[in-house]
């Protein structure tokens, strides 16, 4: 029964991880996408901070962490929401969320630059597949792209500030719990979301006109994937360990086009769908024989970083 709850739990975070990129695309009908993010983040800051107060989990920031816990947010949320949400307004949940997938691919090559860790046969085979995957979902032979050329080039862009943040996470004292981590870096993204703000997104605020669902999906955002998602994602983590929670990040992308195909009307053709494929085959291969010393001190930190 216990393991029954906690694979419905990380396929549930999953599914609002996945539910993330359609809602982050309803939620830019009313809002643009720098206050889009910058109200996701305030409504995110504050559920954090009661539910660590309110389970005895909140901790105060050492002042030695303040720097690194800067360039944290700095990576994500603002660079990787920065190049995500504007990818959105050139292209579809599903294709953003395929590129998006190919996150824990490269990893391991900056654990090779940074800390001179080995990439492995299994690491470089799942690199080439994946991508030969996404060629397949953004480009049609003899046509040309299904999706602008800056709309990959930023969700690219995400997918870097991701591994960056990845590995700015791993120095990050074990002393804090990741609810307490992923509080101070949404807080702290405010303080580069405010000003992209003022500057982009103020003149215009006035002629915003807010509809019903467009306010749901930025607090489905807010609660779901900027919270609920994560509780549960760290809770199956401190049980079967990040390597093989990863490899249910696999489904994300293939939610995302089953739920774009159910609420947004996009259907896919055959050569996207054989894309998907490829690339959630390319994320498998990448993983077998993983067991290397990037994955062991990734499960060593987020054993000490528990909820």
């Amino acid at each position: 029964m216990q393991q029954f709850k906690m694979y419905w739990a990380i396929v549930l975070a999953m599914v609002f991880w996945a539910f993330s990129f359609i809602w982050t695309r309803m939620a830019i009908e009313s809002f643009p996408p720098v206050t889009q993010v910058t109200l996701r983040l305030i409504h995110a800051t504050l559920i954090k901070y009661a539910y660590a107060r309110a389970t005895g989990k909140f901790q105060s920031l050492r002042k030695e962490d303040v720097r690194m816990f800067i360039l944290l947010a700095f990576f994500e949320p603002f660079l990787y929401y920065m190049g995500e949400t504007y990818a959105l307004t050139m292209m579809s949940p599903t294709l953003v969320s395929v590129i998006v997938a190919t996150i824990p691919l490269f990893a391991p090559i900056l654990a090779y630059f940074m800390l001179g860790e080995k990439v492995t046969k299994s690491n470089v085979a799942g690199i080439i597949v994946s991508i030969a995957g996404v060629l397949l979902v953004i480009y049609v032979p003899g046509s040309g792209m299904y999706a602008e050329i800056w709309g990959v080039v930023l969700v690219f862009l995400a997918v870097f500030a991701a591994v960056f943040y990845s590995a700015t996470l791993r120095r990050i004292s074990s002393h804090y719990s990741i609810i307490n981590i992923i509080l101070y870096q949404s807080f702290i993204g405010l303080a580069f979301f405010i000003p992209a703000f003022l500057l982009i997104d103020y003149k215009s605020i006035g002629s915003v006109q807010v509809s019903t669902q467009s306010l749901g999906a930025l607090l489905m955002l807010a609660l779901f994937a900027s919270v609920i998602a994560f509780v549960f994602f760290g809770g199956v983590v401190r049980k079967i360990g990040i390597a093989k929670t990863n490899v249910f990040v696999n489904l994300i992308p293939v939610f995302t086009a089953i739920f774009s195909w159910l609420l947004l009307d996009q259907y896919l053709t055959f050569t996207q769908w054989m894309g998907i494929v490829v690339v959630v085959m390319g994320l498998f291969v990448s993983q077998i024989n993983r067991r290397s010393r990037t994955t062991e001190k990734i499960d060593t930190l987020t054993k000490v970083t528990e909820f």
